[in-house]
């Protein structure tokens, strides 16, 4: 009834959520380099229920009722470590018809998130060594090149053949036949995740880049924007085509230099901390917490249950991937120090008597967090590694026994 009452309060809201996530993250960010992964995914909430309740098209044809989150996490460059939010945004589509989409300026189109994100991380993040804002196709967006924040470069898979400028009296260029005709440039290897249809894999990509000049768009872009930008081109192509899946084939705008193979390859391995915001959605919505499937009415209820769960989720993200210790963090970089004591005594407690029910971790460290956690959540320390669900019911378990802890009785 307390969690009801806190979801209908008129006085708590997505943003203020998101503020709290995002000041626990700038303290964590500091002197590292960052790459903020963002992306929007929809949340199906119901068909002809969720539309007679308030909740906006979604989906093909818009005949299904929902609402749509974007957000974008800070991972550290280097071990992928997740450090947590930089930003969180959630809405509900309501109104009829737009204007044509080309018509619109970028400010009054839904894909102004993108734009809104990267400025914000660069704001929120500003005491990182680097930040570096990673996009897929949604992204390519003339005006989120221009419009970012100094402390902030960009990587951007293109999904437009842009005009690109061209000297006086030479023939009009455009981006993607200009990518083709490229020399390549040398080869790179590396590993393909696995994904819905998709084994996991090596491959080795063709590799060529080379600056290029963007011009400004004929319809849609502001008038105050430069006529043109000067980005890199990094083109990535698999070679030879595999026997499964897809061919890789990434065409990367990027506002860092390259001027070798391996500062190309950096660029790509940049990119590919993408997928952990597809991680990130998964554990959201099937994974840990199975969010679509929430019976909420109200849609303003449900965008701050959405806001609460996506920040919870984050932490279920951080436990899973330290559960090796392959990342390095510190409690701290997803607890309150303060809880430090509470979880060495529940590990103390939790610890069986074989080798493979010891806590193998060093204290302080989360790799040691995450083994106290899986066991909460059922995990018995011998079979299979504890995925979102056990992480996710192991934190709700430890966050009883904490506020159990302060309680005093008076007797």
């Amino acid at each position: 009834m307390q969690f009801r009452r806190f979801l209908h309060n008129r006085s708590v809201t997505p943003d203020e959520m998101a503020a709290h996530g995002r000041e626990a993250t700038a303290t964590r960010v500091a002197g590292r380099d960052i790459v903020v992964v963002q992306d929007t995914s929809e949340l199906v909430l119901g068909g002809r229920w969720a539309r007679d309740n308030g909740y906006g098209p979604v989906g093909k044809g818009g005949a299904l009722g929902g609402l749509l989150l974007h957000a974008a996490l800070a991972v550290e460059a280097g071990t992928g470590a997740l450090l947590g939010l930089a930003d969180l945004q959630i809405w509900n589509r309501t109104g009829g018809k737009v204007t044509p989409r080309r018509s619109r300026a970028t400010a009054h189109k839904e894909s102004q998130r993108w734009i809104k994100s990267t400025l914000r991380a660069g704001e929120v993040l500003v005491a990182a060594r680097s930040i570096t804002s990673v996009s897929d196709r949604e992204g390519d967006i003339y005006e989120h090149f221009a419009r970012r924040l100094a402390n902030v470069d960009l990587i951007v898979r293109a999904c437009q053949n842009r005009k690109l400028e061209s000297a006086e009296g030479q023939s009009e260029r455009y981006l993607l036949d200009f990518a083709d005709g490229l020399p390549e440039q040398g080869c790179i290897m590396v590993t393909i995740p696995a994904a819905p249809g998709r084994k996991a894999r090596v491959a080795e990509l063709a590799v060529r880049f080379s600056p290029v000049v963007l011009s400004k768009p004929a319809n849609g872009a502001a008038a105050d924007l430069p006529q043109s930008i000067e980005v890199m081109l990094v083109d990535v192509r698999e070679t030879p085509k595999p026997k499964e899946g897809e061919r890789v084939h990434w065409r990367l705008l990027t506002t860092h230099r390259i001027a070798s193979i391996s500062e190309a390859h950096r660029i790509v391995d940049l990119y590919r901390l993408r997928w952990t915001i597809e991680e990130y959605f998964r554990t959201l919505k099937t994974a840990g917490f199975h969010i679509e499937e929430t019976d909420l009415s109200d849609p303003r209820a449900m965008m701050n249950f959405v806001a609460a769960a996506a920040i919870a989720a984050v932490t279920v993200m951080q436990l899973v991937k330290a559960r090796d210790g392959t990342t390095s963090q510190l409690l701290a970089d997803a607890f309150d120090p303060a809880d430090r004591p509470l979880l060495e005594a529940l590990s103390a407690q939790l610890e069986g008597k074989t080798a493979r029910q010891k806590n193998p971790h060093p204290p302080g460290s989360l790799a040691f967090v995450a083994w106290v956690i899986a066991r909460l959540g059922g995990w018995t320390g011998y079979y299979g590694k504890p995925g979102p669900r056990v992480m996710r019911e192991g934190l709700d378990d430890f966050q009883r026994i904490k506020y159990g802890s302060t309680l005093r009785l008076n007797v």
